[in-house]
Formats: structure tokens, sequence, C-alpha cells
């Protein structure tokens, strides 16, 4: 699994572990940071992407987001780094890849770590080339994501003795049996799942293909006032992860009312993510109250995700624009 995994990248080392955040957590730690470093993330995403700066001792900034992609935003990045800073943990949120060419280039003239959060983006391409190829690359495979091993992760890299070191990590520390060189942990996958992620890999360009088409379906047919559909970057490849709405101010009712509409009519539907990271309630506990992003905070008022899963077949998609378009404030 892993080298068939590391190929499809084209990359030289993929490392399996045991869920997404552990593939966040070792990446980080295997970076050999300071304890008190400075690693930027963006405010809008899934939690455990800034938690793994705590978890190894180091403390998360906010960088407010692209209001169209719900990207780190390569601007408000450039204003978020301070002398301490030493990495940037960059989403591809959605299944859509952030501006890697501007934030790479912001980390090589400053001298500081990339780290690619690719747990929602499987298969995504910024400019022809796979994320997770770019810098060290975390995956997740949780049961959501495009594609699954029940629970995995996958850490990605081309470069050898930091794949040596994340592989002392994971297990034990481990350089031969019972001869431990550093102290590590368990994040091994297990075998079982690693014969279920081959299969789920050899899938996974179907099942993107199916993403995209029901994506471009609900693009072309839901037309609702004050609705507004995924915004698409010319030079990507959007694996849609999820399918997110926006809000807008001219919408006739509440975000809330639509989604009971559609739960009374059989279509899902779900918010990611309700609030910015920053205004979590444990991160408002450790004094993160004077942070101010925005963007983060209008978006987490305005998006909204419909089904776009590869098993939806043509009545489903036409049942969910149709109901999207037949909403009453």
């Amino acid at each position: 699994f892993e080298d068939e995994f590391a190929a499809y990248l084209g990359v030289k080392n993929a490392i399996a572990v045991n869920n997404g955040t552990v593939a966040l957590d070792l990446a980080v730690k295997a970076l050999g940071l300071e304890p008190g470093s400075e690693i930027i993330t963006p405010a809008f995403t899934f939690i455990a992407t800034a938690n793994c700066a705590l978890y190894q001792g180091m403390r998360p900034v906010f960088a407010d987001v692209d209001e169209r992609t719900f990207n780190i935003d390569p601007d408000d990045l450039q204003e978020k780094i301070t002398p301490r800073t030493r990495a940037v943990i960059g989403v591809h949120l959605y299944g859509q890849p952030f501006q890697l060419s501007a934030v790479q280039e912001i980390c090589q003239d400053k001298n500081i770590a990339l780290v690619e959060d690719c747990a929602q983006a499987h298969g995504a391409e910024w400019k022809g080339k796979k994320v997770g190829s770019f810098a060290t690359g975390c995956f997740s495979f949780y049961p959501t994501k495009n594609m699954t091993t029940g629970e995995g992760g996958m850490i990605t890299t081309d470069d050898d003795a930091l794949a040596a070191r994340l592989r002392l990590l994971r297990s034990h520390g481990d350089s031969g049996k019972y001869n431990h060189i550093t102290i590590g942990y368990n994040y091994r996958m297990m075998n079982l799942q690693g014969a279920l992620g081959l299969v789920q890999l050899r899938r996974l360009e179907e099942f993107t293909a199916k993403r995209i088409s029901n994506a471009r379906f609900l693009d072309d047919n839901i037309r609702v006032k004050g609705i507004s559909t995924p915004f698409r970057m010319d030079s990507v490849r959007h694996v849609y992860h999820q399918y997110v709405v926006r809000v807008e101010d001219d919408f006739p009712a509440s975000r809330q009312r639509l989604m009971e509409y559609l739960q009374d009519r059989g279509v899902g539907s779900a918010i990611h993510y309700p609030r910015a990271v920053y205004q979590q309630p444990v991160y408002r506990d450790m004094g993160y109250t004077d942070v101010s992003c925005p963007v983060a905070e209008d978006v987490s008022r305005r998006v909204m995700s419909l089904p776009v899963h590869p098993s939806l077949t043509a009545d489903d998609l036409q049942y969910i624009a149709e109901t999207m378009n037949s909403f009453e404030a």
C-alpha cells in the first residue's frame, strides 16, 4: 500500500500510520523544532490541523482564508510570520489545493518548513502535480474521506532521512527487533487496513471522476437566489471531498432554515465548519480571545455541504438540485 501510494503521488516515500491526526502529529514532531516555536495554520479548518502544533509544545498562529476558496490566504500568511515562525501547515480544504506556488515561495524566502494537510484531497492536483508531493504530505483515510481504510493515515515525502525518522517514530523508535534508538510510539497501520487501502487506491480515480461529475451536475443545476456554488481555481484539480455552497446576504432565509427544509425532504446537509478554530471553547480557554480572522468567521456562518459522494445516482442528483431549487422562505 505504501509503495503504490507513493507511486500514485510521484514521491519516494509513503509512511502509513493509524490515522490522519497522527500523520500531522508525526510530521510536526519530525521537524525537530524547539518548543515554543510558532506554526501558522489556516483559521478555517478541522481542529486537528492546529492541535498537532500543541501536541509538540508549539504555538499555533492563525492566518485568515481566501473568501472564495476558503483556503489559507498567502497575503495574511505573510503578515502572520514572526521571528518565532518555524513552519506553515496549509490545508487543501474540501479537496481544492491551496495556492501552493505562493505559499511555497513565502516559506522558501523565510526559510520555514511547509507541511501539506491533504486529509481531504486525495488525488487533487496543483498545476498538474498531485498534492502531497510538494512538501511533507499528511493524508487521512477516515471513513468519510475520498478513500478509506476504516481509520488510517499516510505521510509522504521525498526526503529519505525524514522518512527514516518517521518510520522510527511510528514504531517505538525500533531500528530492529527490540533495539530502540529513540522514543517512539505505536502509530502503525494494520496489514488488514493496508489491504483495504490497496483496493481503495486502485479505485480512487474512479471515485474521483464520479465526485467531479456529480459536482459539475450540481454546479449546472442548482439555481437558488442567494446561494453560491463552489468556486474552483483554473490551475487545480478539485476532488470535491465536500460540495460546499455559500449562503449569501440576499438569501431570503437562514442557513438553518434551509438545512431543516432539506432534512424534511430527505436530503442531507452539514456545516464544515461552524466556527473558526480559535473560536472553539478549548482555544478560547487557552487565551485565543484577541485573534481576528474576519473572512474565516464570516465563512463559518455561510457554508453548507451537500451530498457529492460517488454512490449518488442520476436520480439522486436530480432530486438534490430540484429540492434546493424548490426552497421558499
